[in-house]
């Protein structure tokens, strides 16, 4: 039974030279929603076509093992409340920007071009409730400044 026991926990360990390789079945994008980002003053910036992480796995997963994304894309992250976050690029071969939004939908933060595979902490700063990750240079592109907002409508 030991043997046994020990051939399965050997066997579901991973090499660590296979951690930073691509899975073998791409993450398709998935549309649930649209994304309107909204200056400040109004004006509206730009549509996005946005999948939604809500839940525990789908926060935790994020946009790992995706090879591209198109510039009219993104993932927002849905949280219950606003608190201090701290995202990190493990298994993302994608450079991000991570946008910051408080509970009212406001830019508080912003984290531009975030590294492939890098994992070292991209934290918030400030409390946060809802954080968009978008192709890196997009903020830039796009000028999205604090105090910039968001409005999004899940798709059924």
């Amino acid at each position: 039974m030991i043997i046994i026991l020990a051939g399965s926990i050997l066997a579901s360990c991973k090499n660590s030279s296979d951690e930073n390789e691509p899975i073998e079945d791409p993450v398709e994008f998935t549309s649930e929603g649209e994304l309107y980002l909204i200056k400040a003053e109004g004006d509206t910036i730009q549509k996005l076509d946005i999948e939604i992480a809500d839940n525990d796995y789908e926060r935790e997963t994020g946009l790992m093992y995706r090879t591209e994304m198109a510039e009219n894309r993104g993932m927002l992250f849905v949280y219950n409340n606003a608190t201090l976050h701290n995202f990190y690029m493990k298994n993302t071969y994608i450079p991000l920007d991570l946008i910051f939004y408080g509970s009212d939908s406001t830019v508080v933060s912003l984290q531009e071009n975030a590294e492939p595979l890098n994992e070292k902490n991209l934290p918030s700063g400030k409390p946060a409730q809802f954080i968009l990750e978008i192709n890196a240079g997009l903020v830039e592109k796009w000028n999205i400044e604090t105090g910039d907002r968001f409005s999004a409508v899940r798709i059924p």
